[in-house]
């Protein structure tokens, strides 16, 4: 079976049909022990975009959580995620950016990450999670499920588990294998058992620049 998805989504309700998401983010994953993922972890005040060429992923699953983190000023606040999870997946000419606002002296300073560029190998990750909140991509699935309960997704690694906010019994979605293409997305988190970026480079510079 094979769905095509075209168009962004932007969350109003935990409860919302999910488009899938590329893991794809430029920010070294954490890596642990035999590719173990931890109990999740109070997200930073600041999202980050991340776009990719195209990007080849198997062991497909998708559903949703609530991220818990805080503002830039310190105060709790909550995020609905769809969490998009991969087994494998290669990444084309991915870029990540991540923009802070009103720094001393500087203003906004941005960060830029790039990997897999022309040269250079395919971006690598395995047993890899992204928190995503809007993307954007044309995406073909092979063997889609749509509806599926969340603890019985078994195409895709796994919920992550421990502390966790997502309801096992709530709405998923898994397929064998995802292509996407012409990917734009914004995220608030991501965790991996290995990342692997080819080609990296990171730069630094004063005033608002992201990867679209």
């Amino acid at each position: 079976m094979e769905s095509q998805v075209r168009g962004g989504t932007r969350w109003k309700r935990f409860a919302v049909v999910m488009v899938p998401s590329v893991a794809a983010t430029a920010a070294i994953g954490v890596a642990l022990a035999q590719g173990a993922l931890a109990a999740s972890f109070s997200v930073s005040g600041q999202s980050f975009k991340v776009s990719a060429d195209e990007l080849v992923g198997t062991g497909f699953e998708q559903y949703g959580a609530i991220d818990s983190g805080y503002t830039l000023d310190g105060k709790k606040t909550a995020h609905p995620v769809a969490v998009s999870a991969f087994k494998h997946a290669d990444i084309t000419n991915l870029c990540q950016s991540v923009v802070t606002p009103d720094v001393p002296i500087f203003g906004s300073v941005s960060l830029i990450l790039r990997a897999g560029g022309e040269g250079h190998d395919k971006v690598q990750a395995d047993n890899i999670y992204i928190d995503v909140a809007d993307l954007n991509a044309d995406a073909t699935f092979d063997n889609i499920d749509i509806g599926v309960a969340a603890k019985d997704a078994a195409k895709g690694p796994g919920m992550k588990g421990g502390g966790e906010q997502s309801n096992p019994y709530g709405f998923a979605q898994q397929a064998d294998k995802a292509t996407l293409v012409g990917v734009k997305q914004t995220a608030w988190a991501t965790t991996a058992g290995t990342f692997k970026l080819s080609g990296l480079k990171m730069s630094l510079s004063t005033g608002s620049h992201e990867c679209y």
